[in-house]
């Protein structure tokens, strides 16, 4: 089957999930669980401390995307109106022209060890060096199962800091987990080890969320035939005005992680993790810039690209004890957590685009705001066909405001 739904949006719910199903493979049970069973509250309290209750998201799905030749239908979880639609339609708009081609490193993470109160920092720095072999086959032994997996501890790089710190890095394969656990393992269990060599004290031993060998790059071309040649060049000029200027690069990246981490949500991964190393790889450079890159090549049409760390699994955590993260997956379909950070960079190259193409031809709030208005709609007490109409009014109108739909809604019920 194909990503490209046409016309999905207008579906009824039930054929949605009846679509989503076929294409999914999923069991009866699965759209059980998506309709309206949901997170228990018995699960609930194994996952965190001090429950008494659970909070819901609207669960949608992204249609249309065309990754490297296989077709995707991306679960999306997120509060923000306009978010799905714009990253389907972004898909539609990159098929002509082949979809998206991605690619990424090996699934490498960090863990720091932090070593202080030694005579010679750059000393250490070569003792630790000189005891790589030790280290490393210490920290191997912490986790048997992932090199069973083709996995484990690879490499250590050290560095002096400026004030003195002597910084282990260790570098570890962590297959198809995020690694969180397996990294801070390997380092609480060599730290010992790094004092014995070099006789200063270690404080920290933890993972780094800024994911420099772990990353997924995704590219995509979007004809000018398609876009319109203006659309193009307002493209590339939104994206310089990011490139250069941090304060509208904060809400250039927003919007690209708008899309990254309503997938990492809804898939159990750590939104939180995925953020903070997007947004410190975005400052590598020392000056806070845009995640993605946009031009306009010789023929006229604009060609996109996103280079991110994405720590992301699909073994342990919430990927596996959530019930709809589990069916996430399954709707996914993908098979690694490459492939799954993958998916994701498309997805938030594909959002920026519907960003930047609302911003450089209509502006960000008319497409928004179509939306935006059933939400105050409702919250003006409307209901059933009333939320519609209320809305429609207020986009007409271009007063999408609390007050005007209370005054709309007593005007078309009193009539």
């Amino acid at each position: 089957m194909t990503s490209e739904l046409k016309g999905f949006y207008k579906l009824p719910l039930e054929e949605r999930l009846r679509t989503v199903q076929e294409f999914s493979e999923l069991s009866a049970e699965d759209v059980e669980i998506l309709r309206n069973r949901g997170l228990g509250m018995d699960q609930a309290q194994k996952m965190i401390e001090n429950v008494v209750g659970t909070f819901e998201l609207p669960f949608g799905i992204a249609v249309n995307f065309l990754i490297n030749g296989k077709d995707y239908l991306v679960p999306m979880v997120i509060e923000e109106p306009s978010v799905v639609a714009a990253a389907s339609n972004a898909a539609k708009l990159a098929r002509p022209a082949g979809g998206f081609s991605t690619s990424s490193t090996d699934p490498i993470m960090i863990g720091q060890i932090q070593l202080v109160n030694v005579d010679s920092p750059s000393s250490a720095r070569l003792q630790i060096l000189e005891q790589k072999q030790r280290i490393l086959d210490l920290a191997n032994q912490q986790d048997p199962v992932l090199l069973r997996f083709g996995g484990g501890c690879k490499d250590l790089d050290v560095k002096v800091l400026d004030n003195g710190m002597v910084v282990t890095h260790l570098l570890v394969d962590c297959r198809d987990a995020m690694g969180a656990n397996a990294v801070n393992t390997m380092a609480e269990a060599v730290a010992p080890l790094i004092e014995e060599i070099t006789g200063g004290q270690v404080y920290l031993r933890i993972i780094s969320n800024l994911a420099t060998y772990r990353l997924a790059r995704a590219r995509a071309t979007f004809a000018k035939e398609v876009i319109g040649p203006e659309t193009v060049d307002g493209i590339v000029e939104a994206y310089e005005f990011a490139r250069a200027d941090p304060f509208r690069a904060a809400t250039h990246n927003k919007g690209i992680m708008n899309g990254i981490t309503a997938v990492v949500l809804a898939t159990g991964n750590d939104t939180r993790a995925v953020e903070a190393g997007a947004h410190a790889y975005a400052s590598l450079t020392g000056r806070y810039t845009s995640l993605t890159h946009w031009e306009k090549d010789s023929n006229g049409d604009l060609k996109g690209s996103i280079e991110i760390p994405m720590a992301v699994g699909l073994v342990g955590g919430a990927t596996k004890s959530h019930p709809v993260a589990r069916v996430a997956v399954k709707i996914l379909k993908v098979k690694t957590a490459r492939e799954l950070g993958e998916t994701m960079a498309a997805v938030g190259l594909a959002q920026n685009f519907a960003a930047l193409r609302a911003l450089a031809t209509e502006g960000i709030q008319r497409g928004h705001m179509k939306l935006h208005a059933k939400n105050i709609a409702q919250m003006a007490g409307a209901t059933g066909d009333f939320i519609e109409k209320v809305a429609s009014q207020m986009v007409k109108e271009g007063m999408v405001r609390a007050d005007r739909a209370e005054e709309i809604l007593k005007e078309m019920t009193s009539s």
